[in-house]
């Protein structure tokens, strides 16, 4: 098995376009939490052409509404939310320079399409697996829409933060190609 792939926050076209599906990679830096009702206000925002509360050039977004910390944990478990309930948002957001999502399940086609034409790339996060993951987080402040609780965007310090490449900037889908892999004839 290969090494896992480091990449380090804010990210680039260029390093979006060496991630291949199947990639294991090792977030280091801030990425941007995010869900449905937060990515709502961002979207309707965007299609105004009204200023972010955010910068997203260059980011990810980890899909996900973490639960309170414990005391002397700075986060509590956070594992992915489903991912395509953002698909309506993601096309538009990727255009502003949203360059990686973090999740879990398959995303719609006009998301992969984005993908594609705004070089992004889908990293997939083992589900279940929220209180290990949680491990990974070294700090967390809220940057916008406080109001929305546990679906506040925030912005993590990570370390390490395993992910799968699951659809890349070059149209490829680790889900197709898992379900062709074992297709029977």
């Amino acid at each position: 098995m290969a090494e896992p792939i480091r990449l380090k926050t804010p990210v680039t076209d260029e390093d979006i376009i060496k991630l291949k599906i199947g990639d294991s990679v090792l977030i280091n830096g801030k990425i941007l939490t995010g869900r449905d009702a937060a990515h709502k206000r961002l979207f309707e925002l965007a299609k105004k052409g009204e200023p972010l509360p955010i910068d997203i050039k260059g980011q990810i977004i980890y899909y996900v509404g973490p639960a309170p910390a414990k005391p002397g944990y700075v986060i509590g478990p956070a594992g992915p939310t489903t991912s395509g309930r953002m698909d309506p948002y993601a096309p538009l957001l990727m255009e502003k320079g949203l360059k990686g999502m973090i999740g879990k399940g398959i995303r719609s086609k006009d998301v992969r399409d984005a993908m594609q034409k705004f070089k992004a790339v889908y990293f997939s996060i083992t589900g279940g697996a929220a209180a290990l993951i949680s491990k990974q987080i070294k700090s967390v402040k809220i940057v916008a829409y406080e109001d929305l609780g546990p679906e506040a965007i925030r912005e993590l310090e990570v370390e390490d933060f395993p992910v799968i490449v699951a659809n890349d900037a070059h149209g490829g889908d680790l889900y197709e190609e898992g379900i062709k892999k074992y297709r029977r004839a």
